[in-house]
């Protein structure tokens, strides 16, 4: 393997071996950059719709094949978590595509992604090609969403503890409520089906009618079908397929909205894009640090498009012992640096002694205690938290087109939070000066948390002309 050259000038305080994507990522191009010999390589996917997701330069076969495999590999990992899809096309590196099948089979070391990404959202298995794609089909656009006011609308927001809803005229605010709920470990899912219909029809009591309806919620969603989510977590599989998936469906026929027009996605998404409403402002990243890792993106025209924003299983760490996702068994995934699941990994490094045993959600208070009474062990996991993000922000650069940053979750409240935004700040001033003069960060306002997702879900959604 080619040795790069890879000095941060930025270390965590609690993990001095941690490897940032950004600067592996960015060795490997100046390399291949010298390199006369190299190869372009254009990588699509095929999901909801066929799209160039990437233009990768990679050293011709036989020149670094390990080195290029995991630049490769990596990447690829990142598109499909970030767009999903259920094929992926390498043109101009068929010597990989067998590489990364076997990888991405059942069996291999992804073989997480593959049913998840697969079978599980897509109902086919994930495979890989080198067929070429024609060019006429990289004009083709799918229809984007959001920032849609006209006429009599709704949005709601299903949350894990409560689910808003709102009726908007025009881009009016006229009714605007949260309701009590506990989703996770109902078994029924007719609880989830009655109260999601409550709202909707709570909503539109205010409306002399319905003309178009959005929601979101955590997990992810697929032609309006639910393919995985927190909300549902309680129901037994088989009762998943006749009862969850076209849940929303359902709920619309039973109104009689089905033929009206309606989008639900990711509440990541709709965070995003109720900021950039607030903010006046497009290309939003959300980024969101709770439970797990979740994201959000608005383009610079100031849409949702429709992609899966799961980053929380996007690489950000390429050292070969990052720590390791229980769930997808991959390395250096963000899940584990932003995250509940990322505070607690760090306490027994910063000499904090708490029982292993202890919920994640119980040692985050216990750390943001400690915080607040200046304790200086709290203060270098927040550090630490910084260091990573900053690094992250600049890999996350390299995949989406974002200007502004908005942070929330748990893990970013109080002091501890601002100390994160202080030093991945520090990182970006220090390693991407050029990222950190274009980048600003946000916090969203109490009225945008409360009911600013409902509101911007209204707006998902374009009017049958």
């Amino acid at each position: 393997m080619h040795p790069l050259e890879i000095h941060p000038r930025c270390t965590p305080e609690l993990d001095p071996e941690f490897l940032p994507a950004a600067l592996w990522t960015r060795a490997y191009e100046k390399v291949v950059g010298e390199c006369v010999k190299a190869e372009a390589v254009r990588v699509w996917l095929q999901g909801q719709t066929t799209e160039l997701a990437a233009i990768l330069k990679i050293f011709p076969q036989g020149d670094h094949s390990t080195l290029t495999e995991c630049y490769l590999e990596r990447a690829v990992k990142f598109l499909l978590w970030q767009r999903g899809g259920h094929t992926v096309v390498l043109e101009g590196c068929p010597w990989l595509t067998e590489s990364l099948q076997t990888r991405y089979a059942a069996g291999g070391d992804r073989a997480f992604d593959c049913e998840f990404m697969g079978r599980k959202l897509f109902f086919k298995a994930l495979n890989f090609t080198s067929t070429p794609i024609e060019d006429s089909e990289e004009a083709a656009e799918t229809s984007s969403l959001g920032r849609h006011l006209d006429g009599c609308r709704i949005g709601f927001d299903l949350g894990g503890s409560d689910r808003k809803a709102a009726a908007l005229i025009d881009g009016k605010v006229v009714f605007s409520e949260e309701i009590a709920w506990d989703p996770y470990f109902q078994s029924d899912p007719n609880y989830q089906f009655a109260g999601i219909r409550d709202s909707l029809q709570r909503a539109a009591s205010h409306l002399p009618q319905v003309d178009a309806i959005g929601g979101s919620a955590a997990g992810v969603y697929v032609n309006n079908e639910v393919r995985a989510g927190s909300l549902f977590r309680g129901i037994p599989d088989d009762l998943f397929e006749d009862h969850v998936r076209r849940i929303f469906h359902r709920v619309m026929e039973a109104e009689g909205w089905a033929d009206k027009p309606w989008d639900v996605v990711n509440d990541g998404d709709v965070t995003a894009l109720a900021a950039s409403m607030s903010l006046n402002n497009n290309a939003v990243l959300g980024i969101s640090m709770g439970t797990s890792l979740a994201a959000g993106y608005v383009d610079p025209g100031g849409s949702i498009r429709p992609w899966l924003n799961e980053l929380a299983f996007a690489p950000i760490d390429y050292r070969s012992d990052a720590p390791v996702d229980e769930w997808s068994g991959d390395h250096g995934c963000g899940v584990q640096y932003f995250s509940q699941q990322g505070v607690a990994r760090l306490v027994p490094q910063a000499g904090i002694d708490l029982s292993s045993e202890m919920p994640f959600p119980e040692q985050l208070v216990e750390v943001q205690r400690l915080m607040g009474e200046g304790d200086e062990r709290a203060a270098k996991i927040y550090r630490t938290i910084g260091v990573y993000f900053g690094y992250a922000i600049a890999h996350y650069h390299s995949f989406y087109n974002f200007e502004r940053l908005l942070i929330l979750g748990r893990v970013t409240s109080g002091a501890g939070g601002e100390s994160i935004l202080e030093e991945a700040k520090k990182v970006l001033q220090l390693e991407f000066p050029d990222l950190a003069e274009k980048t600003s960060m946000h916090t969203p306002s109490e009225q945008d948390k409360r009911h600013g997702q409902a509101i911007a879900a209204a707006s998902l959604a374009a009017l049958n002309k």
